[in-house]
């Protein structure tokens, strides 16, 4: 079985899990602190609505699988778990006292290391919306934290996670300016497209 397809049965598992015994599994700057490191990976686990585990399947489904098989599985856990333990511990002053839970951010990380990994070039994988996407969920979460946005969305732990994938991502690709200015033009052009077609 595929590390991804692992990594969404034990989200599935955990979340129903912390739902049925009210366990509280999250990170928090508390636990860091008092010994919870197992919050660490736990909390990367947990989601706290049925919406919320859905919505980061769906993404950890599509972008996780593509980079497995693009890097490996262990390329791909690694980029997963270094990209949300270290988010959460780089969001704690962003967010003090705050319970913080899901696989968003080591799911940004993901997206952002496929993002510079794929080598530019006129290929299907390379046209295709992937790349495009996960730039404008990364320039969304950017608007966010600097319009003030909060909620229980922690916006800053997914810029964070965007960037440390953005290392790996560029680590695998010695040509991955090119591949990200190449990603920028196709998301104008999927822009110019979207309107159109709408207008």
């Amino acid at each position: 079985m595929k590390i991804t397809n692992v990594l969404i049965l034990l989200c599935v598992s955990i979340t129903f899990y912390a739902w049925g015994t009210k366990e509280n599994l999250a990170f928090s700057e508390y636990a860091l602190f008092n010994g919870g490191y197992y919050t660490l990976i736990t909390g990367l686990f947990v989601h706290g609505n049925s919406m919320h585990l859905v919505g980061n399947m769906i993404f950890l489904f599509v972008f996780g699988n593509i980079l497995e098989d693009e890097v490996g599985a262990f390329n791909t856990a690694l980029v997963f778990f270094t990209g949300g333990v270290l988010s959460f511990i780089l969001s704690v002053p962003f967010y003090p006292g705050a319970n913080m839970l899901g696989a968003s951010a080591a799911i940004f990380s993901v997206m952002a290391a496929l993002l510079l990994e794929r080598s530019p070039g006129y290929s299907f994988r390379f046209l295709s919306p992937i790349g495009p996407l996960a730039l404008l969920y990364f320039i969304f979460n950017i608007m966010a934290v600097e319009n003030g946005a909060g909620g229980n969305v922690a916006y800053m732990s997914h810029v964070f996670g965007f960037v440390i994938g953005l290392f790996f991502g560029a680590r695998w690709n010695k040509k991955w300016k090119e591949s990200l200015v190449f990603t920028i033009l196709l998301l104008a052009g999927y822009l110019l497209l979207y309107n159109y077609l709408k207008g």
